[in-house]
């Protein structure tokens, strides 16, 4: 039963650190748009997201994966074998793009802090693609973990169906993006 109650909460937490992520990149997409505002506004608006990157970093997304990360450690401890399964190697490996991503998130809340007035040096259709990255390593994760044996015998499928859902997602935030400087 413990098992089963630290699985849900290793599952609660995945779901609260994800939405921090995905609003997290989001929040450093609407700073860097205000790059064309003038002054008040933009420093007003900039202050302001600032505020909000800094407390959902610390309030929520970091609490959520450091739970996240803890249930996780422990559900390994409580059943070894996994460390045994090609598709949790998988698993494992995907979350090493996680922990790549948090941190480059990290960087960007640091430099944040530090601007006091200036813009975020990436350009806004790159911090659009990046928000993006979260996205496709949950495909990966959940996709891994759900199909678990089948992963390795329909790989080819799997990386067919996940390469043109990172074509379809690509294609979208730029025609978006398009759409949106045509305005």
């Amino acid at each position: 039963m413990l098992y089963v109650i630290l699985k849900a909460v290793h599952i609660i937490f995945m779901v609260s650190y994800f939405a921090g992520i995905f609003y997290l990149v989001r929040i450093f997409v609407y700073y860097k748009d205000t790059d064309d505002f003038p002054d008040p506004k933009q420093n007003i608006l900039r202050e302001q997201y600032v505020f909000m990157a800094r407390r959902l970093w610390n309030i929520i997304t970091v609490p959520a994966g450091v739970i996240m990360l803890a249930s996780g450690l422990t559900l390994i401890f409580l059943n070894f074998g996994l460390m045994k399964s090609p598709w949790f190697h998988l698993k494992l490996t995907f979350l090493v793009g996680l922990v790549l991503y948090h941190y480059w998130c990290w960087k960007k809340v640091l430099h944040l802090k530090n601007l006091s007035g200036k813009s975020i040096e990436t350009k806004n259709i790159k911090l659009r693609q990046a928000n993006e990255i979260a996205t496709f390593i949950l495909f990966l994760v959940v996709f891994t973990v759900i199909l678990k044996g089948a992963v390795l015998a329909y790989w080819w499928q799997l990386i067919t169906g996940f390469i043109l859902l990172v074509a379809a997602i690509t294609a979208t935030v730029k025609l978006v993006n398009k759409n949106k400087a045509g305005r």
